[in-house]
């Protein structure tokens, strides 16, 4: 998969120095389309179940797959029309402004600081993040006030930080937090039982446990939440219609889901559309796509070629995967989870 190259530090300084910039309604769609490609986030490492890339060198994971479904809302496919740039955490906001990121999609937690202070604008989330602790299963901790006075391992200059200082302060209890550069180097300061605890949200605790502990059973994460994240697709502040389309791809994966149009039966389903909702959906009615800049089977595509919601979470960290993490409070609404589609008419 081609990358594109990173942001250099003269360029990032001088978004930073300049402020943040704004997008024109359109501009962002034409830009893409002009180039030929979706520019889109990738990771500087693995973040497994969400970017990571695989021995063959392909881009694979949750966040990967929402690139290839906004690609293949605008080209009708993804295939030759996305480009999968390796993007650090402190990287992402830069390379967004300047605009050699079209989109931010890259398990990142939509704060008023980021929606305020960087002009920064969010679709509706697409996760919704618990945050726990993990700790050995040696130190006997049930609760977050058994690990008083222990140590937490940590990523600098991320949202976890305010977490541990906000709870503990709430609740009565004390971690010194050891701080590491990157997410690999803090997972594996914990792993080695550098740490008492490891903070993270419960999916990415749940991956790490199946799979960089030599015994998942030697890994418990605690039941109590520290706060609930929402993960959004992140953009430029002034294109609304740019907006629209990630908002609307969004409800259309988990619209499919709760309609049961998969990308296997999604041609039967156009044929013969079980309700007017999913023949709006799948360009059946006209008009769908009219709206968004799109073409009418704008949605089809996404769901042929990528799936619905489910089939995109079992096969990059549910059951089809190697992490088998439960949707949970991710499930749809229907579901006991917080997952519903926007009205679509």
């Amino acid at each position: 998969m081609k990358h594109l190259v990173r942001l250099g530090l003269a360029a990032a300084a001088a978004v930073a120095l300049t402020g943040p910039s704004f997008a024109e309604f359109g501009a962002t769609l034409n830009t893409v389309k002009e180039r030929g490609a979706l520019s889109c986030t990738g990771h500087n490492g693995s973040f497994p179940g969400m970017a990571e890339v695989d021995d063959k060198g392909n881009w694979k994971g949750f966040d990967i797959d929402l690139c290839r479904a906004l690609a293949t809302a605008i080209f009708g496919t993804a295939e030759g029309h996305l480009n999968i740039q390796s993007t650090s955490w402190e990287q992402r906001w830069p390379s967004l402004q300047s605009g050699e990121l079209d989109v931010v999609i890259k398990a990142s937690g939509w704060t008023m600081s980021r929606d305020t202070d960087t002009a920064l604008q969010f679709s509706r989330p697409y996760m919704l993040a618990g945050i726990h602790y993990a700790t050995h299963a040696d130190n006997g901790a049930k609760t977050v006030k058994d690990l008083d006075g222990g140590t937490v391992c940590i990523q600098a200059g991320t949202t976890m930080e305010r977490y541990v200082v906000e709870h503990s302060a709430a609740n009565g209890y004390s971690m010194e937090s050891v701080k590491y550069d990157t997410t690999e180097a803090a997972k594996a300061a914990f792993i080695s039982g550098r740490c008492d605890a490891y903070i993270d949200w419960d999916l990415q605790l749940a991956v790490m446990r199946n799979t960089e502990a030599q015994d998942p059973e030697s890994v418990v994460i605690l039941p109590d939440v520290l706060s609930a994240e929402p993960v959004a697709i992140i953009m430029r502040q002034g294109d609304d219609q740019w907006v629209d389309i990630n908002n609307w791809l969004l409800s259309v994966l988990i619209m499919a889901e709760e309609n049961g149009v998969t990308s296997k039966n999604v041609d039967e389903m156009r044929n013969n559309p079980p309700n007017p909702a999913v023949a709006t959906m799948l360009g059946v009615t006209p008009g769908v796509g009219t709206r968004l800049g799109l073409s009418d089977d704008w949605a089809y595509n996404v769901i042929k070629e990528n799936g619905n919601y489910a089939e995109i979470w079992d096969r990059d960290v549910g059951k089809d995967s190697v992490y088998k993490v439960e949707r949970s409070t991710n499930a749809l609404i229907r579901d006991g989870g917080v997952l519903y589609p926007l009205v679509m008419d």
